[in-house]
């Protein structure tokens, strides 16, 4: 045999090994394709109706699409209004825990700075700090009210007999005045009037009675609202810690940073209202002086303290002023201390307060009236007092939750548990 044909027979021989190997692993690949378990196709669900490819059942499909989202929207709905039922018959259940709570932590506010400095600056600890701020604020707040009341009680009897005056002025006045009306309509009148207090003499004793146990209530809601305040600013940042805490792990920075973004809002609030009310009560306060008006001083202190409700109680605190004025001085005198009143409340509103609060804490005012309205219903006064700080708190917790959200991208993979 030639070389040639050696190579050729070389050649054949590797071309029929292939042949066969590929046969083999032929073989074997059927082999095992028919030892394994067939797994069922799964085929994608195709829709009941083309038409309407959300739709769960061919009832679905048959309803309009405006009237499926109207219901989808309405059952929603019903359930936040559910929820939030639920949650404010948990207020008013809990109110004499909660305004306490509320108010301890709007003075943990104001004397924050304070307290602040006495940790920074004299390195002083923190229960040590907190009782001198405590007190210091006590002393302060209990000296501004005696000299109210000693005020108060040394002009009342002269304000009596003003007032006295100024109602046979209104007498007269009804008597000659447009109206014409006779001595026999007013006398029945002041007639009507003595037989009613004589009548329910009884239910206005049952109420100094009920006006002594609310006395008694509210020392013992001072001694609640000193204790958590202490604790408040000891503690603050250490229970924040601990209520958040017990949320899940991913929530738990968001909540915190959201809290304490809060918290600077709380501060900022407190601080410009009571920068806001100073102004105020020193304003009507300097008018009431100039005009020789009696009470200038506890006049200029319910300003300041009505202030801290706004809108309403800036109205109401004038409209005293104003009738005082016009008890003590006459009518020229209370025009003078309404047109004050007025300008003292423009200042505010349009100047005073977007200066001073700016946009950290800014509140549309039909959300103030609101507030205002519900925190009456729930709580009385100390719940219109409450009720604005609280919303600026939810406003700027919730806006700081939806800007600084992290969601994950579209091309993100989810796995499913299943």
């Amino acid at each position: 045999m030639g070389r040639f044909d050696q190579v050729r027979v070389n050649l054949r021989r590797a071309y029929e090994q292939r042949l066969e190997k590929a046969r083999l692993d032929r073989e074997a690949a059927a082999a095992e394709a028919e030892a394994a378990p067939e797994e069922p196709v799964v085929e994608p669900p195709t829709p009941l109706d083309p038409r309407h490819p959300s739709t769960m059942s061919r009832d679905d499909a048959e309803i309009p699409r405006g009237l499926r989202l109207t219901a989808a929207w309405s059952w929603r709905l019903l359930v936040l209004v559910a929820a939030l039922a639920v949650l404010l018959w948990l207020v008013g259940r809990l109110r004499t825990v909660l305004i306490p709570l509320s108010i301890a932590l709007l003075l943990s506010a104001l004397l924050a700075p304070m307290m602040g400095f006495l940790r920074r600056r004299v390195k002083l600890p923190p229960s040590l700090a907190a009782f001198l701020v405590l007190i210091t604020g006590l002393a302060a707040v209990a000296g501004v009210l005696t000299l109210v009341i000693t005020e108060f009680v040394d002009g009342f009897p002269a304000l009596a007999d003003k007032a006295s005056d100024g109602v046979n002025q209104i007498q007269d006045w009804l008597t000659t005045g447009p109206l014409h009306l006779n001595g026999s309509q007013l006398d029945a009148t002041f007639a009507a009037a003595t037989n009613w207090l004589n009548d329910n003499r009884g239910s206005l004793t049952d109420s100094a009675v009920s006006t002594a146990t609310a006395t008694i209530e509210f020392f013992a809601l001072l001694l609640l609202v000193l204790f958590v305040t202490f604790f408040f600013m000891r503690d603050g940042h250490r229970i924040w810690l601990f209520l958040t805490g017990v949320l899940p792990t991913p929530a738990r920075d968001p909540i915190r940073r959201a809290g304490e973004a809060a918290w600077h809002t709380l501060v900022a609030y407190v601080r410009a209202t009571v920068l806001v009310a100073f102004i105020d009560a020193l304003g009507i306060g300097l008018l009431l002086v100039i005009i020789d008006v009696d009470f200038w001083f506890p006049l200029a202190t319910m300003v300041f303290l009505a202030a801290f409700v706004p809108i309403i109680g800036a109205t109401v605190s004038g409209a005293v002023a104003v009738l005082v004025a016009l008890v003590d001085e006459g009518p020229i005198s209370a025009l003078v201390v309404l047109i004050g009143v007025i300008a003292v409340q423009q200042l505010e509103g349009h100047v005073l307060q977007p200066l001073i609060m700016g946009r950290a804490v800014s509140v549309h005012p039909l959300a103030v009236i609101v507030a205002i309205s519900t925190g009456v219903v729930l709580a009385g006064i100390i719940g219109a007092l409450v009720a604005v700080p609280l919303v600026a708190v939810l406003n700027t917790g919730i806006r700081h939750l939806v800007q600084h959200r992290h969601e994950p991208p579209p091309d993100s993979v989810i796995i499913s548990a299943d």
